[in-house]
């Protein structure tokens, strides 16, 4: 993946004339279609639209999604429902096969995404979703499976099996939504929450180092680190689906705002504001020292692709030499 920006998008915006003549089509009509078929009906100009509706237009991530499910619980402004958006362009584009995809999540906020996807996915126990998921690939390594779970849930209860996961080079891709607090119990501190940051538990400010994440994967033995941020969607959607098609333990860390809790403690404004804050602030180094990567609150976020090595994963390993030496020992038997 380069380091240019997402290309531009090079389909014209609509004119005042056909913003006026949209404007005229029933309120359903507007719901039920998507734009090429808007569009379409508006070519006819002014008085002279179909007399009957065009069919139900479909979101382009709905078929990953389970709609019956919706809508989802994440508040106003949260960024978890933009990375999955960004999560389904990316299968898309990975074209990986529905039936061949599973996907984890732990507890939390970010956790409830794999009771969102259509497809076999777990919501597994506090911080066990890395270990679920590495049983689940040994046990069928034709399935493509992701982790996809928050920064407490990963790096707190979860932060054992993380470091042990990357370091086996176990063949999983992980995306962890990095909101620098637990959103679904209150807002305490956790183990990404920025030093100085005002939380339900951290009243006076935070003293704590937090973890630097890219260097934490990259220091246990992941061979794919990135960090971006859910602004970021065109380098996200790129980033995850190298992620997905890369061979090895490959660590995705995604900052967002959560401006229920974090954000309105910390008086960083609406999500909006937050997100102002990462174009302002934002950093692309792909070279990056690991070291540098640290999250201040209210400073500067480096972004980028960290790591993007190749190293035999855990299963070729099991299956290249322990298997093997088990049967030429049951043979001589």
């Amino acid at each position: 993946m380069g380091r240019d920006y997402e290309e531009p998008l090079d389909e014209g915006h609509w004119g005042a004339e056909t913003v006026e003549n949209a404007l005229r089509l029933p309120p359903e009509w507007v719901s039920a279609a998507g734009i090429d078929d808007l569009e379409e009906l508006l070519e006819p100009g002014p008085g002279e639209f179909p007399q009957e509706a065009p069919p139900p237009w479909e979101h382009p991530v709905e078929p990953w999604l389970r709609r019956e499910r919706l809508p989802h619980i994440w508040c106003p402004g949260c960024g978890i429902g933009i990375a999955v958006g960004a999560f389904v362009r990316a299968l898309e584009e990975a074209e990986l096969d529905p039936d061949r995809l599973a996907v984890v999540s732990g507890i939390g906020c970010t956790g409830r995404v794999a009771g969102y996807m259509r497809c076999d996915s777990f919501h597994t126990t506090h911080g066990r979703a890395l270990p679920f998921a590495l049983g689940l690939h040994l046990g069928n390594p034709a399935l493509k499976v992701v982790v996809f779970s928050g920064d407490g849930d990963l790096v707190a209860i979860g932060g054992n099996h993380l470091i042990h996961a990357a370091r086996r080079n176990a063949d999983l891709t992980v995306f962890c939504v990095n909101n620098f607090t637990y959103g679904m119990t209150g807002g305490q501190a956790g183990p990404t929450t920025q030093e100085g940051a005002r939380t339900s538990t951290t009243p006076y400010g935070g003293v704590e180092r937090p973890f630097n994440l890219p260097a934490l994967a990259a220091a246990a033995g992941a061979t794919y680190v990135a960090r971006w941020t859910v602004l970021d969607l065109g380098r996200l959607r790129r980033s995850m689906v190298e992620a997905l098609r890369h061979s090895g333990f490959s660590f995705v860390e995604i900052v967002s705002p959560c401006p229920v809790y974090y954000g309105r403690k910390n008086r960083l404004g609406e999500a909006v504001d937050e997100l102002r804050h990462y174009q302002e602030n934002m950093v692309v180094d792909n070279l990056a020292s690991l070291t540098a990567l640290d999250l201040a609150l209210g400073g500067q976020i480096i972004v980028g692709k960290f790591v993007d090595i190749e190293r035999p994963t855990y299963e070729e390993l099991l299956h290249g030499r322990l298997v093997e030496r088990a049967s030429e020992r049951l043979a001589r038997r």
